[in-house]
């Protein structure tokens, strides 16, 4: 039964809502924080309680979710003063569902073992409409019967939910993720401006090459937008570079080059000098668009 879990929400943004909400819609008491409390008033409204802090979600609470926008970010709700290792008894489970650093979530895993509390780090695919649609693709690390007690509960925003391994796994899985969507946008963002610079109609060219090889998730659902004039996220580009900025310090430390993404990533730290940050991450096509001196729509 979905109430004899008791769960908490910590990070309401344009994921951590919409994943929140799915989570009240399936039957499952949620205690929620948030620092901007518009998205707590809609989801209290919504019969969700509300704590004063991430001690108070845990004091309340079996299992905690977490969406936020960076290591640093997670360490301080879950380590911090008020946070959620302060009010947390033995038991808890903590569902990260932020990409953060797979050094930073096997750190947490320990910290929160020590005092008898299990952490999953579960970052997710999808983007703000998996999350509203609860289609997310979920990639787990941590131990697999803390996972089978927080799957009822994910299934409530998922569609695929896949064990990678042990903590720091799921981060991982996210980094490789990360790697193909960025390739993927910038790919993107290449064939189009090329194509509109070589005199030919990028309409007709996606239409042409998404049927074979070339075939994508970036494809099958990016250019409609460009070629409507919405760059609007989506998922930032500020997230995207930041997520790039996790793999290659990650890269780094395993001492491999990443030859391909480290191309991507100068190219999304242009888009953030340019001042698109706040712009979807197939928005990339706009530092394209400079480079080549031309834009893709007249």
């Amino acid at each position: 039964m979905a109430t004899q879990l008791r769960l908490g929400f910590i990070g309401l943004g344009l994921m951590g809502k919409p994943m929140a909400a799915h989570l009240l819609r399936a039957g499952f008491p949620l205690t929620v924080h948030n620092r901007s409390q518009a998205a707590v008033a809609e989801l209290v409204a919504a019969g969700a309680a509300v704590a004063a802090s991430p001690a108070g979600v845990a004091a309340a609470t079996d299992l905690i979710f977490t969406c936020l926008p960076d290591s640093p970010d997670v360490e301080r709700i879950v380590l911090g003063p008020q946070g959620i290792l302060a009010g947390a008894r033995p038991g808890l489970i903590v569902v990260d569902h932020s990409t953060i650093l797979p050094a930073t979530a096997r750190k947490l895993a320990e910290a929160l073992a020590a005092r008898g509390l299990q952490f999953l780090d579960a970052p997710v695919s999808g983007g703000q409409l998996g999350s509203q649609n609860g289609t997310l693709t979920i990639m787990v690390g941590g131990d697999a019967a803390a996972l089978e007690t927080a799957r009822p509960a994910l299934q409530a925003y998922s569609s695929t939910i896949t064990h990678i391994g042990g903590p720091g796994a799921g981060q991982v899985a996210k980094c490789c993720n990360q790697i193909m969507v960025a390739s993927q946008m910038a790919a993107m963002a290449e064939l189009l401006v090329f194509a509109r610079k070589a005199g030919v109609d990028p309409r007709k060219v996606v239409a042409a090459i998404r049927g074979g090889a070339a075939q994508c998730w970036t494809l099958d659902n990016k250019p409609e937008r460009l070629f409507a004039g919405n760059r609007q996220p989506g998922f930032k580009a500020s997230m995207q570079a930041k997520d790039l900025g996790i793999i290659m310090d990650t890269a780094a430390e395993l001492g491999m080059p990443l030859p391909a993404t480290t191309v991507t990533t100068q190219l999304y730290d242009e888009m953030l000098e340019l001042g698109m940050g706040d712009l979807d991450n197939s928005a990339l096509v706009g530092v394209l668009e400079k480079m080549a001196g031309m834009e893709l729509l007249d």
